[in-house]
């Protein structure tokens, strides 16, 4: 007798081995409760198994209605068999279901089963907290035995870490589809920003310039782009980039001015370890950019010998890393930037002709913006309109006078100066239209009055010197009664002190 019992246990033991061994090769979390609710099934040879997991959050437990039924069952936590054994943590065996009043028979009303008897253990993790519970039902034979919750609590136990590991793998998954559909909304808006149709523009100067990049974004020719500071030179170097084929490569942006000379040779093509003491291997720009392509700003400012080795990088396709002795072969499109004229600095020997010729297959010039100012008003735009999606804000708008104003204004730092100046008024202005009055604690070069009168009008005092002599003497009257205490004298005009010190200097007022 003894042996046959010991056999039955073996038996036993290896039934629940060979479900586990399924178990843990299941990590899809629905495939994973059909598998454990069908062999449950023929493990405690019933007629159903379910396995009803805990929602912590909303306090309720949850299943499938049946195998592969993609319909799923909440409810309460508290209520029900599988609820007790929720709550008390202890196996619940009951051999007359209707008779038991913990049971809850709304289940059985939903999913049209009518159960007699059954058996829930809870389910633990790990840690030991409850996870949910494992319910079997109808006992095909007779009642559940101890034994009968002996192997359910056994199951269970290897059930609740294929689980938790099935649920684990789940989120990773769920978290790298969003990381890639993050990715891809992230890359084809940098597209969009920087495609060619992205560079901002209607007027003739700079659709000649979208043109161009839209020819030349494929080809494998290196590009100089020419055009004062703050033109939107690296825009057009990224506008090339990011719509030709190598979009997904590397963009690599470097200042050379901003390199000090001792460190250029090895930021541009790295350093190998032990140069010197403490020295480390270093990648430099040109094999960061390998695939892509390697911006060079301000590449006028080089000296000599960096821009001969950059010659010979571009020769042979190939550099060395300082201190290296073997040639890595990279694959990178140059484009170079200056605001600087390269002839003149090639006839007085600051820039070598053989790589002017080199980097400058084509020439793109980037206008300046008192040149396009049929532009400004679409670029402001576009600049406050970015401002506001990114700050979350309401609309808004510029009023026309502010227009005009901005229209007149000589930008000496063009572009990039007219998208801080709109960044700045979006950001102090009182509300979602930028009014006249929010210049006044701009640079002078908004500040000063729009001259747009012509020499030949003197035919007595226009509009616009009626108002500038009535600001006049107020002004003089408001610093005169609060004894040129400028706070005071701000407040009674109803402006800011900067706006009234602004107003001072532009009508020669002194305190």
């Amino acid at each position: 007798m003894e042996s046959q019992a010991g056999a039955k246990l073996d038996e036993r033991l290896a039934a629940i081995l060979a479900i586990c061994r399924k178990m843990n090769s299941e990590r899809d979390l629905g495939t994973l409760l059909d598998l454990i609710a069908r062999e449950a099934t023929d493990l405690l040879d019933c007629e159903r198994a379910s396995i009803f997991l805990l929602d912590q959050e909303r306090h309720e437990l949850w299943s499938k209605v049946a195998l592969g039924s993609e319909e799923i069952l909440r409810f309460d936590a508290r209520r029900g068999i599988v609820g007790s054994a929720v709550e008390t943590g202890e196996p619940v065996n009951v051999r007359d279901a209707y008779a038991d009043p913990r049971f809850y028979p709304e289940i059985d009303t939903q999913t049209g089963y009518r159960t007699r008897n059954l058996l829930a253990v809870a389910l633990r993790n790990q840690k030991g907290s409850i996870i949910g519970a494992f319910e079997a039902l109808n006992k095909r034979a007779g009642a559940f035995e101890p034994c009968d919750e002996e192997r359910l609590a056994a199951l269970g136990s290897h059930a609740a870490i294929a689980i938790e590991t099935a649920q684990l793998v789940g989120a990773l998954r769920r978290s790298q589809d969003e990381l890639e559909q993050q990715n891809g909304r992230l890359w084809r808006e940098v597209e969009n920003r920087y495609g060619a149709h992205g560079i901002i523009g209607a007027g003739p100067r700079i659709q000649h310039v979208a043109r161009l990049v839209e020819r030349i974004r494929d080809s494998l020719v290196n590009v100089l782009i020419t055009g004062e500071t703050g033109a939107g030179k690296e825009l057009a170097a990224k506008a090339i980039h990011y719509s030709s084929s190598r979009a997904r490569k590397p963009f690599v942006a470097l200042n050379c001015a901003a390199l000090p000379e001792p460190l250029v040779e090895s930021e541009l093509f790295g350093i190998e370890k032990g140069v010197a003491t403490g020295v480390q291997p270093r990648m430099g720009q040109f094999q960061k950019a390998d695939g892509g392509t390697l911006f060079l700003d301000e590449i006028g400012d080089l000296s000599a010998a960096a821009q001969a080795k950059i010659l010979r990088v571009l020769q042979e396709r190939v550099l060395e890393r300082v201190g290296g002795r073997s040639a890595i072969p990279i694959d990178v499109r140059l484009i170079a930037a200056t605001n600087k004229d390269l002839e003149a600095e090639i006839a007085r020997g600051a820039f070598r002709e053989d790589l002017y010729y080199r980097i400058k297959v084509i020439d793109i010039h980037m206008p300046p913006l008192r040149e396009m100012r049929e532009d400004i008003p679409l670029l402001a735009r576009h600049f406050l309109r970015e401002y506001c999606r990114d700050a979350g804000r309401e609309p808004m708008q510029f009023s026309p006078a502010v227009i005009r104003r901005l229209c007149a204004a000589p930008w000496p730092g063009n572009v990039r100066q007219l998208r801080n100046e709109v960044l700045r008024l979006a950001a102090c202005a009182g509300g979602n239209v930028i009014a006249e009055e929010d210049l006044e604690e701009g640079p002078p070069v908004l500040v000063a009055p729009d001259r747009t009168g012509k020499a030949g009008d003197t035919a007595g005092p226009t509009l616009k010197s009626a108002v500038a002599e009535l600001e006049r003497r107020m002004l003089a009257e408001a610093l005169a009664s609060t004894g040129n205490n400028q706070q005071q004298a701000a407040r009674l005009l109803g402006l800011s002190r900067q706006g009234l010190i602004n107003k001072m200097k532009r009508y020669g007022i002194g305190a």
